[in-house]
Order: C-alpha cells, then sequence, then structure tokens
C-alpha cells in the first residue's frame, strides 16, 4: 500500500489514529458508520458532489441557522472534499485520496456505483489493500440487491413494524396504527454493523483488502433476535401480544417511567419497594415461571401503586434497591441530567453557522482514552484545496 503505516501519536491515542477512511454516504447508515470511526480517531474524508451531500438538507432543521440537526450529528469531526466526478481533475484528486485510505463506506445503489471511480473493483485497481464496505437497503448481493428503501420501508421489512405498538402503549391505543421508531433507527443499527464489520476487516491478517457487505435490513432484523428465537416454539409474536410479563411502562403522577426485572433479587427489591403489600406475600410469586403467568394481575398492582407515586423519588429509591426502573425525560432533561453530565456524554460541537452546541460525543465511552467528537461540520469542499496532488 502507498500510504504510512497507522500510528498513534500522544497528542492522540484513540483506536483508529492513524486511518483513514473516505466516505461516501447518501443515507444515515454509511454516514452514521463513518460517525463512529471518527470518534474513534479515524481520519474520515467525506466525498460529496459539488452540490453537496443530500443529508445537509435533511430535517429535522435547527431552529436559527435552518442547518440540518441530522447531518450535523453524522458530520462532526469529518472533513468535505466535494468533486464532480466526470471532471478530469477531480478524479485525480479522488484518486489521491483511495491511494492513501485504508477503507471506503459507499451507499452508492449498485447501477450507479459499477461505472464510478470509487466502486469496488476501481478502488482495488489504485490500492488494493484497501477495505470496501458496501451498505445498501437489502445488501449488495441476491435478488433485493437492487431495490431502493427508506427508513419506513426498512423498519416494516425487519419486522419492528410488526411488533409496534405493544404492551402499555397498545393497552392505551389499541386502534393505533403500525408505529415506527422515531428517527433513522433501522440505519443507526446497520451504521453500528457497518463500522463494527469495518474494524473487523482493518484487523484481519489479509494483506488484500476485503469486500464487507451490509444490508439494512439485516442490521435492523438483529434488533427482534429475541422475537426470532420464540420462532423455534412455534411463536409467532405480535404488536397484540408482545408485551413483559410483568413490568414495562407505568404511568406515575408526575410522568412515566419504565420498569424491567429480570432477576430474582430485583424481583425482591420491587417488593420492598412497592411496601411489601400483602399480595406480593404469595409464596408463589417467588418462582419467576409463576410471575411470568401472573404477569397481568402484578401489572395491575403495580400500575395502582405506580399512580400515586412521584417519577424522580421511585427512580432514586429503586436504584438503591438494584432495581431496574427510569424515568423518560425531555430532550433537555437528558442534556443536563448528572448522570450524562458525570460521565461526560456531550462535548461542544461548532455548526457550519458557527454556533457551538452539546452534542452525544458516542454510545460508548473508554476508561482510558477520550474520545471526543474532533471538531465541528465540515463547511462543503473545506478540505478539497489541501488534498491537491
Amino acid at each position: 500500500m502507498s500510504h504510512s503505516s497507522p500510528h498513534h501519536t500522544a497528542e492522540d491515542a484513540r483506536p483508529l489514529a492513524g486511518f483513514l477512511v473516505l466516505e461516501r454516504s447518501r443515507a444515515p447508515a454509511a454516514a452514521y458508520a463513518g460517525r463512529l470511526l471518527a470518534t474513534l480517531g479515524a481520519e474520515v474524508i467525506l466525498i460529496e458532489p459539488r452540490s453537496g451531500s443530500v443529508l445537509r438538507n435533511a430535517e429535522p432543521l435547527i431552529v436559527g441557522t435552518n442547518e440540518s440537526a441530522l447531518f450535523a450529528y453524522l458530520s462532526a469531526g469529518k472533513r468535505s472534499v466535494a468533486l464532480d466526478l466526470d471532471d478530469k481533475q477531480d478524479r485525480a484528486q479522488l484518486r489521491h485520496w483511495i491511494e492513501r485510505a485504508q477503507l471506503v463506506i459507499d451507499d452508492t445503489p449498485l447501477e450507479e456505483r459499477a461505472p464510478s471511480p470509487i466502486s469496488e473493483k476501481a478502488v482495488a485497481a489504485v490500492n488494493p489493500g484497501a477495505h470496501f464496505v458496501s451498505v445498501l437497503p437489502f445488501g449488495a448481493y441476491g435478488e433485493q440487491s437492487s431495490w431502493r428503501g427508506e427508513e419506513i420501508n426498512l423498519i416494516h421489512a425487519s419486522g419492528e413494524g410488526y411488533l409496534l405498538p405493544n404492551g402499555y402503549a397498545r393497552a392505551l391505543y389499541p386502534d393505533r396504527a403500525p408505529l415506527r421508531i422515531y428517527g433513522p433507527f433501522a440505519h443507526y443499527q446497520a451504521g453500528c454493523v457497518a463500522a463494527l464489520s469495518a474494524m473487523a476487516a482493518l484487523w484481519s491478517p489479509c494483506d488484500e483488502g476485503q469486500f464487507v457487505d451490509v444490508s439494512v435490513q439485516d442490521s435492523a432484523l438483529l434488533c427482534g433476535a429475541f422475537a426470532l428465537q420464540r420462532l423455534g416454539d412455534g411463536s409467532l409474536e405480535h404488536r397484540e401480544g408482545r408485551s413483559f410479563r410483568y413490568g414495562g411502562v407505568f404511568e406515575t403522577r408526575t410522568g412515566f417511567v419504565q420498569l424491567l426485572t429480570l432477576e430474582d433479587r430485583q424481583w425482591h427489591g420491587l417488593v420492598t419497594l412497592l411496601g411489601n403489600p400483602g399480595w406480593s406475600q404469595d409464596p408463589a410469586l417467588n418462582d419467576g415461571i409463576t410471575r411470568s403467568q401472573r404477569g397481568d394481575e402484578i401489572n395491575q398492582q403495580i400500575r395502582l401503586w405506580m399512580s400515586d407515586q412521584d417519577a424522580d423519588d421511585i427512580v432514586a429509591r429503586a436504584q438503591q434497591l438494584n432495581v431496574p426502573l427510569a424515568r423518560y425525560r425531555t430532550p433537555f432533561e437528558v442534556l443536563s441530567g448528572e448522570h450524562e453530565q458525570s460521565r461526560g456524554l456531550f462535548g461542544p460541537t461548532q455548526l457550519q453557522s458557527g454556533q457551538m452546541i452539546p452534542m452525544l460525543i458516542a454510545p460508548y465511552l473508554f476508561a482510558e482514552t477520550p474520545l471526543h467528537t474532533g471538531g465541528g461540520v465540515p463547511a462543503l469542499g473545506s478540505a478539497n484545496v489541501e488534498s491537491t496532488p
């Protein structure tokens, strides 16, 4: 390979420091993969058309600046190179980047990807050691490889739409149509899979570049793994019958909370939290299977007790008793939360407008290695001049 070997410096000991990643993305999955790799220390170059990535205009928009909040999050810490791939000089500049890269992430539809200078074959011809990560709605192979798919299609194609809403939400709104989770949920799952697969390729012993095929549908399908497991015993889960045997969402007088007790010690902590009511002293409830069978009965009792409680108060008490109970909070409460502040989950990020906003750094933390967004939102083509061969 023509580039220098990956290295770590005293200034940046993050895991992927020294790696160069090229990203060509139209949808959140590939962009999120690049975002995760950038957070881990990789230099991520966003290859955009001269008109800019379509994600730059994706809703929701930030009030006051009219910038895309989604693009701001997905692009923070990256650099932008704007190219016209039909232009000879721009193609030479693209080659310059491909020669240095260890990894290429691309979600261009197959019929458009094949003739382009950033296809799998084109990249291998310039840099045989570079790995190519393809991120498409239904993968790069098979009868569905040419299918297009938006978030709504992929949520339902992966089975999540079949399962939502369920539990208490289903009980409250029995006539509600199938729902999808807010935001590009399926794409975020695929972005995680793509990033993990990319790192597996980077650390593989193979000298030649590998082709990594990521399907957004398959990635989102992993979220329903428990429902798939139930198929083994002949059960097909549906939103009408899917719920925790006991626990789930409850309404207090100051907001909603969620409860999940999977272990015996958590059940006993819950009983203490509830004040050891008479119904909970039934010896049969010491058996987890019996508790599951009597879940509706238990939930009725919990729901009655919860209705007169303060959410923050019972969450604090539950934590002392090792009971998994959490309150549903507003975005502002999350940003200002004591837990989030103490863990440093949010860091300052500069928008193109110059405004500074708090932004989630990563969905994980390392004990020794600090992570950060690595900079602000890149202006279109801001890395073009310095990348001229």
